[in-house]
């Protein structure tokens, strides 16, 4: 009876041993601190420029062209549905943006074009583009040299709302730039 009883324990104690004796490594990865991102933004900064240094914030995702930074200082622009022309509103925000743009020459940017999610993939990654170009053509219109300037579409992929209503269409219909740092 003990021997019978041993054929079943011995096998449970070294499964419940293996078990226990193997633990999952768990990998942990540092996010930049502020001052390293502070430290790669310093040549973007001619004489101070205390303000933008300290509106970057890193994306998780990187960009087309390096390292991709958010800046609360940029702003985003949006679009009437299914159209990519820059209205007079919106023309005024990014005549604010080529101004600081203006104060950092070394800086360069990556333009994302956004749709909501009406249409398909397809159509909205062609949209998504135009809306792109046509604010980076406006940004060399307004003195920021081209080479500063690429893009991206996202089409209907990254919404900024979740939501399946006209007040959300509308926030996902938008042109959002983010600094890029090699």
């Amino acid at each position: 009876m003990v021997r019978k009883n041993l054929h079943i324990f011995v096998p449970i104690l070294c499964l419940g041993l293996i078990l226990i004796g193997c633990p999952k490594k768990t990998v942990v990865k540092e996010e930049p601190s502020i001052k390293k991102e502070a430290e790669r933004t310093k040549e973007m900064k001619p004489g101070g420029g205390k303000e933008f240094e300290k509106s970057l914030a890193a994306k998780r995702e990187p960009g087309i062209e390096g390292e991709v930074f958010e800046s609360k200082l940029l702003k985003d622009i949006h679009f009437d549905f299914d159209k990519y022309n820059i209205r007079p509103g919106d023309a005024e925000i990014l005549r604010g943006n080529a101004a600081l743009l203006k104060k950092y020459p070394k800086v360069k940017v990556q333009i994302e074009g956004h749709c909501d999610e009406r249409g398909t993939t397809e159509y909205n990654l062609a949209l998504g583009e135009r809306r792109a170009n046509s604010t980076k053509k406006y940004l060399i219109s307004v003195g920021i040299s081209s080479n500063r300037i690429s893009t991206i579409s996202y089409g209907k992929e990254r919404p900024l709302d979740p939501g399946h209503n006209e007040e959300a269409w509308a926030k996902n219909r938008r042109a959002h730039t983010v600094v890029l740092s090699k």
